[in-house]
């Protein structure tokens, strides 16, 4: 008996490593019926013209490529093949069906791509109708090809018993119930697969079909099913070509519990008799590998491994889905593999080591000291991607481990292989992944700032305006801030300029005394006089210098003109000028001297005018002395005239100054009020849209965890303004009061100056007004203490209590809950986030939230806890493994590959022997 050879391919791993969705159609008939008259045989396959008449193998083999080149071309990649009759005629050996299963295996389709590349997985099987029921109840039984064909059609005839399956056209009843075939199925591979050979190479699944018709799992068999049905050996039901689970589970609680007991999911299929109906009706089904354990592995994990693709259409009719669950769908970027070359590294010795990690739940494994947290610290490093903000001990202690263990102090080479998103882009702003390292989860439920990024992403369609206003509102402080540090300086320039047009009225006033005692006659006389006198000055400084002058002139020698010169003039024709020369220059030196003598007369004259001017502004003084007198003003103060002069004549120039300045400070004083009124209608938007988060919550945890909010509840900015005060008694106040009011009572009383209300004693009033300048009064209005959000958690009743009384494990357990069921699309990398985590609390929240996520945010996660793994149906697992110098990748792969399974076992899950004690102690 010659046992299937599966050829592999490494193409769908390549593509997606680990467990990925698939088109799967898993009830499609084959011309193994063609008894019944319902097939159709495709155009271009010679059938015999006498349906008595064997088939050909050219012929078959052309129906089967024709079977799977349709399948191709509807997209379906999964194939469950389920004739009624496993074989052509019952008395042939001819099985379309195994021919199917053979070209997918050893063929290349007609563009020479092997089939095995185009379709995933071909499933043999069979559709019996078994003695349930009154018309006969019909199950769908899928095999791995690794059944082989002569163990396939010995199913098949076990299955069926004695009976024939075609008899006139009619398919005929099995001799055997379900529960007899099941049994039969039992002994068969008991009895072809003993210990030893493989047991668990091959086995079957059991799905339900069109379970709503006559000869379907509910009709058939009413309310029978729990009691007299084998109903665990089903895995899927499948409600019906028009019909939705919703639909099914209608007034039938008996079906919920059973199906959520044994762990059953609802599938669609087509139910196809043509090849060009396969895929009418699919299902979406996440599988690692092409084999009926990935199969069984689905329907065990259906709320995160099958899909139904329809919905109800507005015209009632069933429609695709519009979101497929489909992990590469809409470009999100992920990350596909992570390599380590370098000797220096804890990864990279050999030829280094390959993290393949599936774009949903990636789960890495193994004992203290593998590795995990250097693996998930260095590509936090090597990425870039940031360090916790408010540790500085443990950001140096993932720097360390990611710098040297992992990336090997940068020697080591580890390129990166990301899919989606821009390709032109640095890898952390392509894959912008949220890191927590070991505990950061723990010390982050402590920062409010953290508890409030959280709650935003729950406000889906705030999200984004929730951090632009955060930021508008930041900005709006700063911009507080400084326009209060302006207009003190505006209040210190006014300040200044009013004392100098106070001055400058001063002078005003006493240059008006100074007039009315003749200040102005004085200066008119005072004027006069040194006009006469700079004349008087100027005249004889004139006839000294006229005095040098002449002197000058008669020291100079004029020379004789002798016959020789006389003769060379009269030959230039100079003579006559040179002759009259001597008598010119007696002429000029005659002018000097009568201008000297005029110059002496005037300075006499000016001299007398001087003097007489001199006698007047005398009299003039003696007369404004008297009246200065009367009116009690000392005479001495009349040098400081022209300084008061001067002074007085700057006012209107500060008057316009100070006009410019206050006009200044009231438009800064309306703008600052202006933004005082925005930010706080700015602050009420905030609120409205967490309040909509807060809402979110409380309907998505079913009141298992709230959030509230303490309106201005961080306190720092306005005990930074009292402690700045310097105050000792609003410092004692202040420490005894601050925790005895709701922050957003106590800082709207203090700005609104309602002291009494706060428990402020009239002393301490008096010294907080004293000491609250303009400046002051001024920086408290600008000051905004940010609201701060409570996470708590129902412990019992409608009995609450906040994040920061929990353990830690429970603070952890609700922060992480809320991290993965925001609308955070980001990738999310988590270092054993399940110390002392609630297995209730897993159960309840985690788990149903990982498996939400799956096609929409890449979660990697390093982890002790068995039930992650398993019950969160992580769709690729890394075992990693370690020797004091290095690690290693022990086994990749998802749950239903048998050595990942073992790794599991034995690496979290205590290993085979405590495995089977607890199996036994639980009595399973």
């Amino acid at each position: 008996m010659a046992d299937f050879k599966r050829n592999e391919t490494d193409f769908w791993r390549r593509e997606v490593p680990g467990a990925r969705w698939f088109k799967a159609d898993l009830q499609i008939h084959t011309i193994d019926d063609l008894p019944g008259g319902g097939i159709k045989i495709p155009p271009g396959v010679k059938a015999p013209c006498d349906n008595t008449a064997p088939w050909s193998e050219d012929a078959l083999r052309d129906y089967a490529r024709k079977f799977l080149q349709s399948a191709t071309r509807n997209g379906i990649q999964v194939l469950g093949i389920t004739p009624h009759s496993a074989r052509m005629r019952s008395d042939s050996s001819l099985s379309a069906a195994w021919k199917i299963v053979e070209v997918w295996n050893e063929e290349n389709d007609h563009d020479n791509i092997p089939f095995i590349e185009k379709i995933h997985a071909v499933f043999p099987g069979f559709e019996p109708s078994l003695q349930n029921g009154n018309e006969g109840l019909h199950m769908l039984l899928l095999f791995d090809p690794e059944i082989g064909r002569e163990r396939y059609l010995n199913a098949y005839h076990d299955v069926m018993g004695h009976a024939t399956p075609w008899r006139g056209g009619e398919f005929v009843i099995s001799d055997k119930s379900a529960e007899d075939a099941f049994q039969a199925l039992y002994r068969f591979h008991k009895r072809e697969c003993p210990e030893g050979r493989g047991k668990a190479s091959w086995s079957y699944i059991a799905l339900a079909p069109h379970i709503g018709r006559n000869k379907g799992y509910i009709d058939a068999l009413k309310g029978q099913v729990l009691e007299n049905f084998p109903h665990k050996e089903v895995a899927g039901l499948d409600p019906g070509r028009e019909k939705l689970p919703e639909d099914v589970l209608k007034k039938r609680k008996w079906l919920s519990e059973g199906m959520t007991k044994y762990r059953q999911a609802f599938f669609h299929s087509s139910d196809a008799y043509k090849v060009e109906d396969i895929g009418r009706r699919y299902t979406w089904i996440k599988l690692a590998s092409p084999r009926i354990e990935a199969l069984r592995q689905a329907f065990l994990a259906g709320d995160s491994r099958i899909r139904i693709a329809y919905e109800r259409g507005e015209n009632g009719k069933l429609i695709e889905i519009s979101n497929p669950p489909n992990e590469t769908a809409g470009g999100r970027p992920w990350l596909k593999s992570v390599e380590v070359k370098g000797e220096a590294s804890f990864f990279g010795g050999g030829s280094g080591t390959r993290f393949d990690l599936s774009p949903d739940l990636t789960c890495v494994i193994g004992g203290s000291m593998t590795g995990k947290s250097t693996f998930l610290d260095g590509l936090r490093v090597h990425l870039g991607a940031p360090l916790p903000e408010n540790d500085e001990s443990l950001s140096k202690q993932i720097e360390g481990r990611g710098r040297i263990r992992f990336l090997g102090s940068d020697s080591a080479d580890v390129p990166l292989k990301l899919e989606g998103g821009d390709p032109t882009a640095e890898h952390f702003d392509r894959w912008q992944a949220v890191f927590f390292s070991q505990n950061e989860l723990q010390k982050l439920a402590q920062e409010p700032d953290a508890v409030e990024e959280v709650l935003a992403r729950f406000a889906a369609s705030e999200a984004t305006e929730i951090k632009a206003r955060d930021e508008q509102l930041r900005s709006m402080d700063d911009g507080l801030r400084c326009a209060a540090s302006r207009l003190d300086e505006f209040d210190n320039q006014a300040a200044e300029v009013e004392q100098s047009c106070e001055r400058c009225r001063g002078a005003v006033e006493k240059l008006e005394a100074f007039k009315d005692a003749g200040i102005e006659e004085y200066h008119r006389a005072s004027r006069d006089l040194a006009r006469w006198m700079d004349s008087a000055k100027a005249s004889k400084k004139f006839a000294k210098a006229i005095d040098r002058v002449l002197q000058t002139a008669e020291s100079i020698d004029m020379p004789d003109i002798d016959s020789a010169l006389a003769t060379l003039l009269r030959t230039a024709g100079v003579d006559e000028q040179a002759e009259a020369f001597s008598e010119r220059w007696d002429r000029i030196a005659d002018s000097l001297r009568a201008a000297k003598r005029e110059l002496t007369d005037a300075a006499a004259v000016i001299e007398s005018i001087a003097n007489v001017l001199k006698t007047n502004e005398q009299n003039v003084q003696r007369g404004m002395n008297r009246t200065l007198a009367d009116i009690g003003m000392d005479s001495s103060k009349i040098d400081e005239f022209q300084a008061l002069s001067r002074q007085a004549a700057l006012l209107e120039s500060y008057e316009a100054a100070l006009h410019e300045i206050n006009e200044t400070r009231r438009k800064e004083e309306r703008a600052f009020e202006e933004l005082l009124e925005k930010r706080n209608s700015l602050v009420e938007e905030q609120r409205a849209a967490f309040d909509q988060a807060r809402k979110a919550i409380g309907e998505k945890f079913e009141g298992r965890i709230s959030a509230s909010r303490i309106d201005n509840g961080n306190l720092q900015p306005l005990d930074k303004f009292l402690r700045g005060l310097s105050k000792q008694g609003v410092t004692r106040w202040w420490n005894d009061q601050k925790d005895k009011h709701p922050p957003g009572t106590l800082m709207a009383n203090l700005k609104a100056g309602d002291l009494g209300s706060v428990r402020m004693s009239g002393a301490v009033q008096d010294t907080f007004r004293e000491t609250l300048t303009r400046s002051k009064r001024r920086e408290l209005k600008a000051i905004r203490c940010k609201d701060r959000y409570l996470l708590k958690s129902r412990v019992g009743g409608n009995n609450y209590r906040p994040l920061d009384q929990l353990s830690g494990g429970k603070r952890v357990s609700l922060l992480l809950s809320l991290l993965l069921e925001t609308d955070d699309n980001r990738p999310l990398v988590i270092d054993q986030p399940e110390d002392e985590i609630d297995n209730r609390f897993l159960f309840g929240t985690i788990l149903p939230a990982l498996k939400r996520l799956k096609g929409r945010r890449q979660i990697i996660m390093a982890t002790h806890n068995a039930n992650i793994v398993v019950n969160g149906d992580a769709d690729q697992v890394i075992q990693l493994e370690a020797d004091a110098d290095r690690g290693w990748i022990a086994q990749s792969g998802a749950i239903e590959d048998p050595a990942v399974r073992k790794a599991i076992i034995q690496t979290v899950d205590g290993g085979d022997e405590a495995f089977r004690l607890r199996r036994k102690k639980y009595g399973f």
